[in-house]
Order: structure tokens, then sequence, then C-alpha cells
């Protein structure tokens, strides 16, 4: 086999890797064991397979950042398809939300369900404050999505300084806008179980709350590469991903807000 030092064209052609078969098996795992302590077995199979899953992680992972520091594999042709790649699986990310917002209103707009209730939220349910710890995060958020545009404008500059430092910004403010939501979470007046309003209200913003994790671990990650000198203005394509992903999650957050939190307390009458 030819080397990739050798190489005629522009693609990078991957070698063989264990990973994918990996991680099947640690997800198959992880399902199983989680399903045998939804039936009160023991939670060990699942942690099992949590743990070879994130071994997967680690080793995919690690083999990507070496691919993109080699200096011949991701060259622009690959960028282009990564960015595309990653395009596409924002896209998805969009009609998973969509669901959320459609259960949402199919439950609280009468003229999209014969099921909807006639006062939202429903009786007895007591909303958040919108303008407390909701607008809060929000404010946290938007400047966390300003932090990262900056720490982009600053890597395509070669100002490693600033992108270091815009990039920890945007981290910490991402986990502080979960520590938020945890608070939040433990002080609202009404459970997951009590209803259509709770279960689409925890369902919609706690899938966010998990993506705004993955989005502020998946920043860490770009936070030490960037420590490292891993990434040039010419190459930088893991940290763009990133950026792409938390904008995304800004986004969300704002119907978020605006529906969930804003609009759906509007029928409460306290």
């Amino acid at each position: 086999m030819a080397s990739e030092a050798t190489k005629k064209h522009p693609w990078h052609m991957v070698e063989p890797s264990p990973w994918p078969a990996v991680g099947s098996a640690g997800a198959f795992i992880m399902a199983v064991g989680g399903i045998w302590y939804m039936h009160e077995g023991p939670i060990y199979g699942f942690l099992a397979g949590l743990a070879v899953v994130l071994y997967c992680m680690y080793g995919w992972w690690r083999d990507v950042v070496r691919e993109a520091e080699s200096g011949a594999d991701h060259t622009a042709p690959v960028q282009h398809g990564l960015r595309m790649g990653m395009v596409l699986f924002i896209a998805s990310e969009v009609m998973f939300f969509v669901a959320f917002f459609w259960a949402y209103f199919n439950s609280s707009v009468p003229f999209l369900s014969f099921v909807a209730h006639e006062t939202w939220p429903p009786e007895g349910i007591v909303p958040l404050d919108t303008w407390g710890l909701p607008f809060l995060n929000t404010l946290i958020l938007l400047t966390s999505g300003a932090t990262v545009t900056w720490a982009h404008h600053a890597v395509k500059a070669n100002d490693r300084g600033k992108f270091i430092l815009g990039l920890g910004l945007t981290v910490a403010l991402g986990f502080i806008f979960i520590g938020l939501q945890a608070y939040e979470y433990a002080h609202a007046a009404f459970g997951i179980k009590d209803g259509i309003y709770p279960s689409t209200f925890y369902l919609a913003t706690g899938f966010h709350g998990f993506h705004v994790f993955v989005g502020a671990c998946f920043l860490t990650v770009c936070f030490f590469r960037a420590k490292a000198g891993h990434f040039k203005p010419e190459q930088h394509i893991g940290f763009e991903a990133a950026a792409w992903y938390w904008h995304f999650v800004d986004v969300v957050w704002l119907f978020l807000f605006c529906w969930i939190y804003w609009w759906g307390s509007f029928g409460y009458a306290g």
C-alpha cells in the first residue's frame, strides 16, 4: 500500500479502525444494562457499557486529532467534506428539536390538536419566572456566543492569546449556564410526571442542556488543543465545528426562551 507521503490525490484514505466496533459494543452493553437497571437489576452493566463508550470516544478522537496534526490528511477538500458533514449533523439536530417543539405546541395550541388544554400552562402548574434565571441564562449563553466568535476571529488572525482567552471564557460561561439550569430544575414547582407541560418542558430544555454540556466539552478539548498550539489560521476545522455547534445551541435556546418560558407562561393567572 502506498504511504500517505506518496499519495497522488488530496483525499484522506482512512486506515482500518477498531473504534466503530468498540463503540457499537459499548452502546449495546449500555442499552442492555440500562434496561436491566430499569427492571430493578444492578447498575453495573450500564456503567460498564458507559466506560466502553467513553474509552471509544477518547481513542477515536485522539486518532482524529493526530490526523488533523499530521499535515497531510486534512487537506482543503477533506476540510470541505468535514464542514459539510457538520452542516448535515446540525440539520439533523434541528429536526430533533422540532419534534419537541411540535409536542409542546400540539398540547398548547387549540387549533393544532383536539386534546390541547384550554389554558396554558394547565391548571395547577406554576411556571418558572421568565425574567429570573431563564433570562439570566439567556444573557450568559448569548455572551458565550460572542466570546466564541471573538475566539474564531482571533485564530484567523493568528492571535493565539486572544484565541485561548475567548475559548476559556466560552467554556466557563457554558458550564455556568449548566449549573444555573440545574439550580432552576431543583427549585421548580413541578416534576416531570406532573402532566404534559412538565414533560415537554423538561424534555426540550433538558435535551438542550445536554447539548450545551456536549458543546462545552467539545470546546474544552479545543481549549487544551489551542494551548498545545494545534490550530492555525488555515487549519482549525476542529474548532470551527465546535463553534458552529455552539451557535446552534444558542439559537435553540432563543426559541426555548421565547416559546416555552415567555409565551408558555402567558396563561398563568398567578
